[in-house]
This record gives C-alpha cells, structure tokens and sequence, in this order.
C-alpha cells in the first residue's frame, strides 16, 4: 500500500500521455494499410486478383511450412542433444549453433546459389573426377520453394534452439529428472516428457522464425520465388500500382496477425513447473556410435549454416572482393553504421519510456499503448515502407510547411530524399527487441529501491538516472547491440525507403549478387557477418 501511494503522483500521467502519443506515431503504418485495404481499387487489384494473387499466397504459405518444418526439426534436435546427452565437442557446438544467426539469409542464398551453380566449384568438380559433360546428369536446383526454405532453416532454426536448450536443460529439469529417475529411457523421456513440456517455448521459437521468413525479401527474390514480400515491392515500385501494393500489405496484415495469435498462444500455455530446487538430470552417456551421430546432426546446421558460407565468403573476398574497397567502401560502412546506430538509440530511448511507463502506471489504456507500439517486430519491411509511403506526401507537405513557416527552412521537403523515413521504419520495426530487453530487466528490480529512492526526494527522472539506467545498463546494451545488427542487416525497408544515390552494406550486397557479382559482393556481405557476430556471442554468454 505505501508503494502505490507513492506511485500515484500527478506527474506521472505525463508518463501515460507520451506512451499514448507513442503508440499512436509508431502504429501509423498499420492504420494506412487498414485504412487502404477498404479503398477505391484502380484496376490494378483486379488485376493482380486474377493473375498473382494466388501464387503469393501459395508460395507464402508452402515457406512458411517447410522453413518452419526443417527449422523446429534442426533446433529441437540439437536442443536435446545439447541440454540432455553427453558426447565429445558438446560443449564447443552448445555455442557454436547460435552462429548462423549472424549470416543473413539473402547472403547464404546467394553463396549457395553459386557454389550449386553449373559452373561452381561442386558440379566443375563431379565433371573433372567422372568425366561428365554438362547436360549428361542430373543435378537439383536450389532456386526453388525448397531450396528457399532451406536457406532460411540455416539461419532461422537458432531461435528455437535457443529456447527450447533452455526449457530442456532448465525450465523443465523437473519433470525430466523425474521421468529418469521412474526408469524411463531417453527416447521415452523425450516424446513423453520433454517434448510436451517444452511445447510452449518451442512454439514460441517457431513463431519468431514465421516471422522472419514472412518478413524475407532477399532470398524469395533472388530465387525469383513470388511471396507477399516481393509481391509489395513489384507492385508498388514497378507497376506503380501503389493501392494495389496496399491491399496486398493488408492481406499480409493477416498473416502477421495470425502468426501473433500464434504466439501468444503459447505464452498462455506456459509452465514453470515446481520453484523448488530440483537436481539437473545427469546427462545421458551415449554410446561411441551415437556420440559420432549426435556430433554430426548437431554439426550440420553449425558447418552449412555458417562454416562453409563464411569460409567461402572470405576466398572470395582476399582473391578478389569489391573494386571499392577502401575510401569508398569506408562511406558505405560508415552509411550503415549511422542508420544503425542512430536506430539503436532511439530504440533504446523509447523502450525506457515505455518500460517505466509499464512499470508505475499500469492501466488498460498503458497496456493497448505498449502493445500499439512494440507490433512492428512482427510487420515485414516491405509492410511498414508502403504503410509509411502511402501517407509520407501528407506528413511531409505538413512538416516541410511548418518548417518554413517557424524556422525559415529552405531546403526543400523534410522527410522525402532524407533518411528520416527509414530510420522510423526500423525504429517501428525492431523496438520490441529493446522493449523486451529493457522491461524484462526493470521488472526484476524490486519496487522497494524505488520507493525508497522517492521517499529520500528523488523525481521519476532522477530514480530512473540513479537507479535503473545503472541496474540495466549490461541489458540495454546486450538489446542496443541486437538492434544494431538488425538494422545493418534490413533489406526490403531499406531498398524501398532509402533517399537516392544512397547506399548501405545490405543494399550493396543485393545489388551485386543480382548482377551475379557475388565476388565483389562477398566483401560487404564478410563485413555485416563479423559484425553479427558481437551480439550473437553476447546473447548466447548471457544464456550461459
């Protein structure tokens, strides 16, 4: 009772009031495509409706199954055999499969696309060794809805992994133990026991991956595989049916809903099981030819998900790389390291206010904001550009005047040819990443540090300067560092926003892999990976 009569104070409404205003700027993409979807049709809806619309759908939903398919049956595997067996090298792949979450999808696509080629280094190799000629012999494509989803498997499967290693080696360690200890044998113990109990985090993990593989451009494109991603930019940018890219992101819309429900579905299903402390399981001892079979189911993923890409990313990159390296190579990098970083902070800054407006006063109204305002990590980029183009002309026409009118500005319009739009999108687009990050964190703080903060005459702004930034600092710059990389990473916002003439690490490796420059490419492609790589060994530390 003493803590809430303190938190009830007049001057944190303002706390609720800048949610509000919050929630309600970033949520202006999602209002443009509703509002678009219930529009008068050009002619270029029907047109689509009777051409296109189909093959979006179909080919969206068989990537969404296979992807989510191979990547639950990759990430539970080595989960297992990770947090319940013991085998040689389990300790070196534990962290070691967290890797191919650096390596952007687009990029392992265009590197396989190219090693699988006719005249890649694997075919040119069967040819010399048998003797074949080209067109003697069957070889797969890869440049398929199948080989897509693989693609994205490679890179996707770590966020299941990582949740379901913790719901394995952790969350569900009571049950599990209990289970061996009744005499249940590992495969029993698995299908009965811990497969069941792990379901939530696995779906959780499985949602995230969704997510991401309707959110993919790159590798959809490149494969010349028609999905809502590619079919938003054609329309918008090439058509230039912009009502009709529109409607198209509004059917999207229902994908994103659908994989939220998902989700939160879940999270409702969630267990924690007995908070009493409960002995781990001792690891299962495996047998020589079973650790020889773990070693390689969990090493599948690690070496063509990240080893063989990497490695021939960087003989491309010291045979050859980009003809620009150097000063101008150094512009490119630092374009993309400005967006990003100035992303980062924004984010971070947004999800503190967030974070303590949820903190100190929680209410219907606070609630709906915060959910408002951290949907985006669920909207593709192609989503959230056309939502933003569609009323950009507006926003700017009102901006530019207010401009000249109060600040004698004579540069021309205020949002159109800057980075300004981009930077919302993925400000839009990654916050729940930090707000996630930051409100976990401050939920863990004890009330009492506050409530004696504010009985010693410290402001909201003072307890948050003196109290919380410290306690979440190695939070929030764990969460910074994610949004960082994903920001150098983003693809279809970034091509679609961008001012002209102005080009990022991500652009200029599609723009030279779709001139099948992948040598060139390589260089910009090595660079984004390295620097996925921090957050990535920072994430699985803290996981430690």
């Amino acid at each position: 009772m003493f803590l809430k009569q303190i938190y009830m104070h007049k001057s944190l409404s303002v706390w609720t009031l800048a949610t509000v205003v919050l929630a309600l700027v970033l949520s202006m993409p999602i209002l443009v495509v509703l509002r678009a979807v219930f529009s008068t049709d050009t002619g270029g809806w029907a047109h689509l409706f009777q051409t296109n619309l189909a093959s979006y759908i179909f080919n969206t939903l068989g990537l969404l199954l296979m992807t989510g398919m191979l990547a639950t049956l990759m990430g539970v595997s080595t989960a297992w055999l990770i947090a319940a067996t013991a085998f040689k090298g389990r300790r070196m792949l534990s962290w070691a499969l967290m890797l191919p979450l650096a390596a952007p999808s687009y990029i392992i696509a265009y590197m396989y696309t190219d090693l699988l080629a006719s005249a890649g280094p694997i075919q040119s190799g069967l040819r010399h060794v048998f003797g074949w000629q080209a067109g003697e012999y069957y070889f797969p494509s890869i440049r398929n809805l199948f080989g897509a989803s693989l693609m994205l498997a490679l890179v996707l499967y770590p966020y299941i992994y990582l949740l379901a290693r913790i719901a394995f080696s952790s969350k569900n360690s009571a049950q599990i133990h209990a289970a061996r200890t009744l005499g249940l044998t590992a495969s029993e113990t698995f299908w009965r026991v811990a497969l069941p109990t792990a379901r939530p985090a696995i779906i959780g993990g499985l949602a995230l991956v969704l997510m991401e593989t309707l959110a993919d451009f790159g590798v959809a494109d490149y494969f010349a595989i028609p999905t809502f991603s590619t079919g938003i930019f054609r329309t918008w940018l090439l058509m230039g049916e912009k009502v009709a890219a529109l409607k198209l992101a509004g059917i999207m819309l229902l994908f994103v809903i659908a994989l939220l429900w998902l989700e939160y579905q879940s999270r409702k299903g969630d267990t924690t099981g007995s908070t009493r402390p409960i002995p781990k399981p001792i690891p299962i001892q495996l047998t020589k030819r079973q650790s020889v079979l773990a070693m390689c189911v969990c090493g599948f993923p690690v070496i063509f998900g990240f080893v063989i890409p990497v490695l021939g990313l960087s003989y491309y990159t010291f045979t050859g790389g980009d003809e620009i390296f150097g000063v101008q190579f150094y512009y490119l990098a630092k374009a993309s390291l400005t967006i990003a970083s100035i992303v980062a902070v924004l984010t971070m800054i947004i999800a503190i206010i967030l974070a303590y407006t949820n903190r100190v006063q929680r209410s219907p109204i606070t609630r709906g904001a915060i959910v408002l305002s951290t949907l985006g990590y669920a909207l593709p980029g192609a989503l959230l550009a056309v939502g933003l183009l569609g009323t950009s002309n507006k926003l700017d026409k009102f901006f530019t005047g207010f401009a000249v009118e109060y600040f004698g500005w004579q540069g021309g319009l205020v949002i159109s040819g800057t980075i300004a739009l981009l930077v919302y999108a993925c400000v839009v687009r990654f916050l729940t990443i930090g707000f996630n990050s930051v409100n976990t964190r401050l939920e863990s703080i004890p009330m009492a540090m506050d409530a004696a903060a504010r009985a010693l005459g410290q402001k909201p702004l003072g307890v948050i300067r003196r109290i919380h930034l410290p306690l979440m600092r190695s939070s929030m710059v764990a969460a910074g560092l994610l949004v960082f990389v994903d920001v150098m990473r983003e693809l279809p916002a970034t091509l679609i926003l961008r001012p002209f003439n102005f080009e990022t690490l991500a652009t200029r490796v599609y723009r030279l892999a779709s001139d099948e420059r992948l040598s060139e490419a390589s260089t910009a492609a090595l660079t984004i990976i390295a620097i996925s790589l921090i957050p990535i060994l920072i994430l699985n530390r803290s996981q430690k």
